[in-house]
């Protein structure tokens, strides 16, 4: 028997804004300190991901597509815990519960009509694992007049908060979002959608060299920053929008950016346009941080974190006011801080907890989030 197997343990499951895969995470959080046991990551098959990025824009027969979609999706998430399961010798009857955040496909937090879509149904979930799913975590928030994101601050604050130091947690996904943890008693808890994270960076590779991310940053480091062009990006008005605010492909996605660039009249060679969008994510980030903090220790997570470029820039900008490091400091890779939040969120749903921070969302209330599917 494992020495974990009567602890209080949760699954939870992510396939992020880059829609690359499914993260995995199994979670012990009978200490209060949690831990991450073990981690499983599912790369979608090359055929599945082009079906998720087709659903981020308008299209024929959607309707049709999302539901196959759907169900495509429940079965490769239950397959995702059932290898996890399987890694660990563990049965469904020693998990508490699985927490699946989903893959969205749309993200529109904006009056009157705002909501927000993922999918990757739950009844499957729970049904192929034996596992109770707690899914559907952004449209309670919605209810209460919030935008349904970031829901991940919550467990920043859980996990990260310090009594003696501020604290922002950068998450650097296909969306970058922050989070501001000021040291206890000091102010309220921040977290918002900073702009593109890697979104526009894997779109433009896979458009000019067929790859589906920038590996290291190896790209991005041999052309130049065009400080124009730059200039011209960080205009957008997203970018000056006061938070509670939320973002996704829907708005920051390669029909933004071939539009920008028709605008500015300047030839630009496919490399320089890479580095400079480096540039944008940074940039976004740091303009973010600073209207809120003058100094505080910066620790980040999310993909971004394994694209060295982008992460020197960060480093560079972010001098000296800030400290810049990994999560992994803190004690939590910084590949899976996402998916053990929706661990967490499950856990907050079983203890009729709220998950959602008012302060962040615009939530008019905290609430218990997510609806359950019993096996």
């Amino acid at each position: 028997m494992k020495p974990y197997m009567t602890k209080e343990l949760y699954i939870g499951l992510i396939s992020g804004t880059s829609a690359d895969g499914i993260d995995a995470v199994l979670v012990d959080f009978s200490q209060p300190q949690p831990r991450m046991i073990a981690s499983h990551y599912a790369a979608y098959p090359p055929t599945l991901r082009a079906e998720i990025l087709a659903l981020y824009e308008q299209g024929e027969n959607e309707i049709q597509r999302l539901g196959e979609l759907d169900v495509s999706l429940g079965q490769a998430f239950a397959q995702a815990v059932n290898t996890l399961l399987k890694q660990q010798s563990l049965t469904p009857n020693s998990i508490q519960a699985i927490g699946s955040h989903g893959q969205t496909i749309r993200h529109h937090p904006h009056h009157p009509h705002r909501f927000s879509i993922q999918i990757g149904d739950p009844n499957i979930i729970a049904l192929e694992t034996g596992i109770m799913t707690i899914a559907d975590f952004r449209r309670k928030d919605m209810a209460h007049g919030g935008q349904g994101a970031p829901l991940v601050p919550a467990f920043h604050h859980y996990l990260f908060s310090s009594e003696q130091t501020d604290r922002i947690i950068v998450n650097i996904g296909g969306i970058a979002n922050i989070t501001l943890l000021p040291k206890k008693n000091t102010g309220s808890i921040i977290g918002f959608d900073t702009g593109p994270g890697n979104a526009l960076l894997d779109a433009w590779i896979y458009l000019h060299q067929g790859k589906n991310y920038d590996e290291h940053g190896k790209w991005g480091q041999q052309g130049n920053i065009q400080p124009d062009l730059l200039k011209h990006w960080l205009s957008d008005p997203y970018f000056y929008l006061s938070p509670p605010k939320s973002t996704g492909r829907e708005y920051f996605n390669l029909a933004w950016l071939q539009k920008t660039l028709l605008s500015f009249k300047t030839p630009l060679s496919s490399v320089d346009v890479q580095t400079t969008l480096v540039e944008l994510t940074v940039c976004s980030m740091m303009m973010a941080i600073r209207k809120q903090l003058f100094t505080a220790e910066i620790f980040v997570c999310g993909g971004g974190t394994r694209n060295d470029y982008l992460m020197s820039r960060l480093q560079k900008q972010a001098t000296p006011q800030f400290t810049v490091d990994s999560t992994e400091s803190l004690g939590m890779h910084p590949d899976w801080i996402e998916a053990a939040a929706f661990a967490w969120l499950a856990r907050q749903t079983c203890h009729q907890q709220p998950g959602n921070l008012p302060s962040v969302t615009g939530a008019k209330a905290a609430a218990v989030l997510g609806g359950i599917y019993y096996a």
